[in-house]
């Protein structure tokens, strides 16, 4: 089913129509606009949402249904008197309209891909980190490509957790109720017009859901949402919130998630070419189509073998925390009847969810899906050689058959303007025609630097106004001294050399690494030369270790010489605030214990806009780093004491910033241009922005590991 037909069973008209009547003629064409996320990558296209009424667009989260809904009459009248705005109106329809023709292709074999989170915007809460982000950018990327692409995911009523800071730096969590009818979805319905119910069974009992809509450009999206009057509190809280602490909770996601999720396809007649399982999470729909098939009469064993070469697993993490493992009587009251339909007892049910037979840690579902895809592959090439160790049990007989495909980032989602702007003056066509060619960005080396470096002052001028204004509304909302707040407008500078770290913040990220030696830390953040530091990052609500490290930085507002210290960060780290990080600081900081970042795609963004890298030597900057394009920290395998790795790095950090990082930043010529500075980016630019760019990645999936062969 294409996703033209999936469309014409949702309510999408319905919901289109009912925004167009509260709008004034001029704007009614944004209605359809509205209800897919193509606009949010399309040059210009939230600008025009934000012609119409500024302030109202940043407090709707830049969500276009909320926004449009809650625009007074007053307000539309104004925009529909200004030529200007109705005529960007109608271009963004007519651009959003023609982006979304389907693009004629030889091989049309659908492609589902299975994900516990999609980042596609930070409008729709259905992610809280990198997982999630990767996924919105496949998806973008495989609309841009044309490629039948479907996306099958959970809709969660509270998202992921939103940060606050108290006054010690002790991270306290919320979360905010969001309502379907207020976001870009459309129910999906029954062939009667109904909205469609569908169910399964967990934990021995009926779990009841609908199904969302989602147009993400070409591809369609579907979120499966247990939220319903039939299903009691508990169940309804299965889609409540993303990762879940309680097992009994975590499970029943991924049987909503795998189960709900083929079972959605064989109700819509979707029957895929290839199933992408996106992570362990939803290994258990290739089980739910073989029990379909086994219910028909068909053998389970060689139903799963006949499903295998379909079967797609990507790993993300080397974490033990990213692959759970559970109690084997949980495990099988979790999903017993699904065991049950498939034929085969609990002891090989168990044991296909298991490494190994009898295995003391429990059975879970990545090691489901490493067992029946046919297709296993990491998310950089280190990543790879990790994976193949850390998995060997499973295959004793050779070495793990797990391949690498390095993600990449869409570039549309995360290039800045003033980067954009230079790129198009000096590439040509080429590099948004080519963006994975290295060809098509060869000639940024001829870019002058004198260009170059004014689009890099511009880029940090945005993110220093950004973060001055959001720094200061964190610290009132936390009732910080008014002193303090103010700070903020005189500690950071537009013009002074910006390190940025953002990620979660799990214990191996290694945020106390910049404060490892406080002192020493102190001196370069108030030297001679200015040094600003902006962070941002969420620690996982019963991740203790996560908070006590960033609440140490608050350790630093006690140094009596650091009050107007030029550090800030940033609460509340989304897609909307790593964008603007991404675009604007000078160096991009990551310091992993290596090898426990698997590939790191912050950083990808971040080099696409021309920040310099200074990384351990992990993920995907193992495969970057050629010596000339930023820097390097070597890290180590884990094998030593990590008290003396961290010194050693910390210490490798603090060398490299004194001694290299800041002397070229401030080595200017007499028209100020840091020309060895500018050398560095054009070098990067070069050899990563092609390299590492979801065209790259997505090319690779298709060309690589989509293509159905024999199985390993």
């Amino acid at each position: 089913m294409c996703a033209v037909a999936l469309e014409q069973r949702t309510d999408l008209d319905v919901r289109v129509a009912e925004l167009e009547a509260r709008l004034e003629p001029g704007l009614r064409p944004l209605a359809a606009v509205a209800f897919n996320y193509r606009w949010s990558w399309l040059e210009g296209g939230p600008e025009v949402f934000e012609a119409i009424d500024p302030h109202r667009w940043r407090r709707s989260g830049d969500n276009p249904v909320r926004f449009l809904s809650d625009l007074t009459r007053e307000r539309q009248r104004r925009a529909e008197r200004d030529p200007s705005v109705l005529e960007r109106v109608e271009w963004l329809a007519a651009a959003v309209t023609q982006t979304l023709a389907p693009v004629p292709r030889a091989d049309e074999q659908l492609i589902v891909f299975l994900c516990s989170e999609f980042g596609v915007h930070a409008s729709l809460p259905t992610y809280s980190g990198g997982l999630g982000v990767l996924a919105g950018d496949i998806l973008k990327e495989a609309s841009d490509m044309g490629l039948p692409f479907v996306g099958i995911g959970l809709f969660y009523r509270r998202g992921y957790f939103c940060q606050r800071l108290d006054l010690s730096g002790w991270q306290v969590e919320y979360w905010l109720d969001y309502d379907p009818e207020e976001l870009p979805m459309a129910l999906v319905l029954d062939r009667d017009g109904s909205p469609l119910r569908l169910a399964i069974r967990v934990f021995d009992r009926e779990l009841a859901f609908h199904v969302w809509r989602v147009g993400v450009g070409r591809v369609t999206l579907l979120l499966l949402d247990a939220d319903l009057p039939e299903n009691d509190l508990v169940q309804r809280w299965t889609s409540g919130w993303l990762y879940d602490a309680q097992p009994r909770i975590r499970l029943a996601q991924y049987a909503l998630l795998g189960i709900g999720g083929a079972r959605l396809l064989a109700e819509l007649g979707i029957d895929p070419a290839v199933i992408h399982l996106n992570e362990g999470h939803p290994a258990l729909a290739p089980l739910e189509l073989a029990a379909r098939a086994v219910s028909q009469g068909a053998d389970a064993t060689a139903t799963l073998e006949g499903l295998r070469p379909r079967i797609v697993f990507t790993t993300h993490t080397p974490v033990p925390a990213g692959n759970e493992r559970y109690p084997r009587d949980l495990f099988l009251e979790a999903y017993g009847d699904l065991a049950r339909r498939l034929g085969i007892d609990d002891d090989a049910f168990v044991s296909l969810c298991s490494v190994q037979p009898d295995d003391p840690e429990g059975p879970g579902l990545s090691p489901l899906a490493m067992r029946i895809a046919g297709r296993r592959n990491g998310v950089s090439r280190l990543h790879g050689q990790v994976a193949r160790a850390m998995w060997k049990p499973m295959f004793p007989e050779g070495e793990a058959p797990i391949e690498h495909v390095t993600n990449g980032v869409h570039r549309p989602s995360f290039l800045s303007e003033p980067l954009r702007r230079l790129f198009s003056r000096h590439l040509g066509s080429a590099w948004l025609e080519r963006p994975a060619s290295p060809e098509a960005w060869a000639a940024v080396r001829e870019i002058p630097n004198e260009e170059l470096w004014a689009a890099r002052c511009q880029a940090r001028e945005r993110l220093v106004d950004y973060a001055r204004e959001k720094a200061a509304q964190d610290r009132l909302l936390r009732g910080e001294e008014l002193s303090y707040v103010l700070a903020t407008y005189e500690a950071l500078r537009p013009d002074a050399l910006t390190l940025g770290f953002a990620r979660r913040l799990a214990r191996y990220k290694r945020l106390d690494l910049l404060v490892h030696d406080a002192e020493r830390a102190l001196r370069i953040l108030t030297g001679p030369q200015p040094v600003q530091l902006v962070i941002a990052g969420k620690a996982h609500p019963r991740d203790e270790d996560g908070k006590r490290l960033l609440q140490r930085f608050y350790a630093l507002r006690r140094a009596t010489s650091a009050r107007d210290l030029a550090v800030v960060f940033l609460e509340n780290y989304d897609l909307s605030v790593a964008r603007h990080l991404v675009a604007g600081c000078d160096v991009w900081l990551n310091l992993p214990r290596r090898p426990l970042e698997a590939s790191g795609t912050s950083g990808m963004k971040a080099c696409l806009n021309g920040v310099l890298q200074l990384s351990v030597l992990d993920g995907w900057w193992a495969e970057a780093y050629n010596g000339r394009n930023g820097w390097a920290i070597a890290g180590d395998d884990g094998n030593g004491d990590p008290a003396l790795s961290d010194a050693r790095d910390a210490e490798e950090l603090y060398g490299l910033v004194e001694d290299q990082v800041i002397p070229l930043f401030y080595d200017r010529d007499e028209a100020g241009v840091p020309q060895g500075w500018c050398e560095l980016i054009k070098e990067m630019l070069a050899t990563c922005a092609p390299a590492f760019s979801a065209t790259r990645m997505l090319d690779e999936y298709v060309n690589r590991v989509y293509p159905p062969r024999a199985s390993g």
